[in-house]
C-alpha cells in the first residue's frame, strides 16, 4: 500500500466517521419542530449559500490569491458546519435545538449546492455534478442519516455506539493531518508565506461577525449557533468533494487543510466572546 492510498483511505473513515457521529447526536424530533420556522431555515440558506461565497468570492478580488488558494477559498465557503460544531455551540450558551436544525440542514445544503455552485465559482474547475455530488451523497449525508436513525429508533445503541465513532473519528484526523504533512508539508509551508492564511482567517472573522450582528430577529443563543455554524467548515465534505475533482491541483488541497487549524481558532475564540454576551443578556433579563 503506498502512503497516497493510505491517506485516501484514511480520508474515507474520517469523513464517515465524522458525519455519523454528527448523525448520532442529533435528536431529530426536537431538530424537526425547529425546522418548521420559515424564517431560520431562510437565514441558513441566504448565510450559507449566498453571502458565504460572495463573501469569498470578494475576498478573491481584493486579495492577490494565488489562483489554486482562490479556489480552494471558494470550495470551503460551500460547506458550512463543521463535525465539532455542537461542541461550540455548548462552549457559547448556545440553542443546541437550533444547532441539531441547522447542522442537518446544513449538511444537505452541502450536498445539494456545493456540487452545483462550485463549477460556477471556481474556474477551469473539471467535473461534472454527478461526480462531485456522489461522493456527498455516500461519504456525507449517507452516514449523518444513518446515525440519526439510530439515534431514533434505538437511543441505547447510539449513547453506545457516539464514543467510538468520536474516538474513531478523532484518530482519523490525526492520521490524515500526519499523511498530509509528509505528503503535502512543503506546500503548505509555502502558504504560509502567501495571502491564503489571512484570506481564510479574514472569510471567517467577517461571515461570524455579519451572521451574529444581523439576526433578523433569532434570540442570542440561536444567533450564537448561527454564527459558530457559519464560521466552522465541514472539512468532511469538503474533503469527499475534492476527490471527486479530476486532476485537483495540490494549492487547492493546501487551502482545504488550512481550514481545520484556523477555523478551530476562530471558533474557539467567537464562542467565548457568545457565552460572556449571553451571560449579560441573561443578567439584564434575569437581574438579581
Amino acid at each position: 500500500m503506498t502512503i497516497q492510498t493510505a491517506f485516501n483511505i484514511s480520508v474515507v473513515i474520517f469523513t464517515v466517521s465524522n458525519l455519523a457521529a454528527m448523525g448520532l447526536e442529533l435528536n431529530l424530533r426536537e431538530t424537526l419542530k425547529t425546522l418548521r420556522s420559515a424564517r431560520a431555515i431562510g437565514l441558513v440558506l441566504v448565510w450559507g449559500w449566498v453571502v458565504g461565497p460572495a463573501l469569498a468570492w470578494l475576498i478573491t478580488k481584493v486579495l492577490p490569491l494565488a489562483d489554486t488558494h482562490a479556489a480552494g477559498l471558494l470550495l470551503i465557503s460551500l460547506a458550512p458546519t463543521a463535525p465539532f460544531f455542537p461542541l461550540m455551540v455548548r462552549r457559547a450558551h448556545g440553542d443546541m435545538s437550533f444547532a441539531g436544525a441547522f447542522m442537518l440542514l446544513t449538511t444537505i445544503g452541502t450536498v445539494l449546492f456545493l456540487p452545483l455552485m462550485a463549477p460556477l465559482l471556481i474556474k477551469g474547475l473539471t467535473v461534472d455534478t454527478w461526480s462531485l455530488a456522489r461522493p456527498l451523497l455516500i461519504m456525507v449525508l449517507l452516514p449523518m442519516l444513518i446515525g440519526g436513525a439510530i439515534r431514533v429508533f434505538a437511543p441505547s445503541v447510539a449513547e453506545k455506539l457516539l464514543p467510538v465513532v468520536k474516538i474513531l473519528g478523532g484518530i482519523s484526523l490525526l492520521v490524515v493531518l500526519a499523511l498530509t504533512l509528509y505528503l503535502y508539508g512543503r506546500d503548505m509551508l509555502g502558504a504560509v508565506g502567501s495571502f491564503a492564511p489571512g484570506a481564510q482567517v479574514l472569510f471567517f472573522v467577517a461571515i461570524t461577525a455579519m451572521s451574529y450582528k444581523i439576526g433578523f430577529g433569532l434570540q442570542q443563543p440561536q444567533r450564537s449557533a448561527m454564527a459558530l455554524g457559519m464560521c466552522t467548515r465541514n472539512i468532511a465534505a469538503v474533503f469527499a468533494a475534492y476527490f471527486g475533482i479530476t486532476n485537483p491541483p495540490p494549492g487547492v488541497f493546501v487551502m482545504v487543510v488550512l481550514v481545520v487549524p484556523l477555523a478551530l481558532i476562530v471558533a474557539v475564540v467567537a464562542a467565548r466572546i457568545f457565552a460572556a454576551a449571553g451571560d449579560r443578556t441573561n443578567m439584564d433579563e434575569h437581574p438579581g
